[in-house]
């Protein structure tokens, strides 16, 4: 009898840290289960938010180009000439990356194409992925700031400067002090955007801005308006700035 329990003994503690082992895989694969799930509604997640920010309306009722002899419009900073035969009005958001890569894509055409006297552009940042933090309206107060305060050209550069520089989203924003160093970089004196920079003193301009955008029908950016039309082409970002360079050299 002695025999037999002591036989059975071993067996017993054999058997339950095989049972602890497969529990313990079990919750292993489950574990991975749930991170692969998770990483996948992450990567979802941020799809849709850059779907969102990159899809646009082809219903859009906006204002014409401002035609401002000074460069500073209502809701942004224009150059060219307002007699130009055609106009471009380009909403952005300073955080979008698919901004970022049309205005690098198009800088220079536009740039070139104004100084022909072809086009009359305007840009009209405001404020969509106010979702993915404070950096969208941030920026878009700053420019405003250096465009008043500094002059259109010098805004037109921290405008370029600022799309060199664009964080990605959800990672670590530049803070004021970086938008100031950036402003000075343009050609603004720092006592002059300092103040209402950090104040974030435009920021009723912010608000006005985006919900202007918002009422005319812009749901993302960028939204590429010409001659009053919103213009798209299938394809890449490049796509878009080659057939909007075709149809300003016509």
């Amino acid at each position: 009898m002695s025999k037999k329990n002591t036989s059975g003994a071993p067996r017993s503690r054999a058997a339950a840290v095989v049972a602890q082992q497969q529990a313990e895989e079990r919750r292993r694969r489950l574990f991975m289960i749930g991170g692969v799930v998770v990483a996948l509604l992450m990567v979802i997640v941020a799809g849709v938010l850059v779907q969102q920010a990159r899809d646009t309306s082809s219903d859009v009722d906006a204002p014409v180009a401002g035609g401002s002899s000074t460069g500073v419009e209502e809701f942004g900073l224009s150059y060219g000439d307002p007699s130009a035969p055609h106009t471009v009005v380009v909403y952005e958001d300073f955080l979008c990356p698919y901004c970022g890569l049309l205005e690098k894509a198009t800088r220079d055409d536009l740039d070139r194409l104004a100084e022909e006297g072809k086009v009359f552009v305007e840009y009209r940042p405001f404020n969509l992925l106010s979702r993915m933090g404070d950096y969208s309206a941030r920026a878009a107060n700053a420019f405003r700031v250096v465009t008043e305060e500094s002059g259109p050209e010098t805004a037109k550069r921290f405008h370029q400067i600022l799309f060199d520089n664009q964080p990605e989203e959800g990672k670590d924003y530049p803070d004021d002090d970086q938008l100031v160093a950036w402003a000075v970089e343009a050609g603004a004196e720092e006592d002059a955007v300092r103040p209402g920079i950090e104040d974030q003193s435009r920021m009723d301009w912010v608000e006005a801005a985006t919900k202007s955008a918002t009422d005319s029908g812009v749901r993302g950016t960028p939204t590429v308006l010409l001659d009053g039309e919103v213009f798209q082409a299938s394809g890449s970002v490049d796509d878009l700035a080659d057939a909007l360079a075709k149809e300003l050299e016509g």
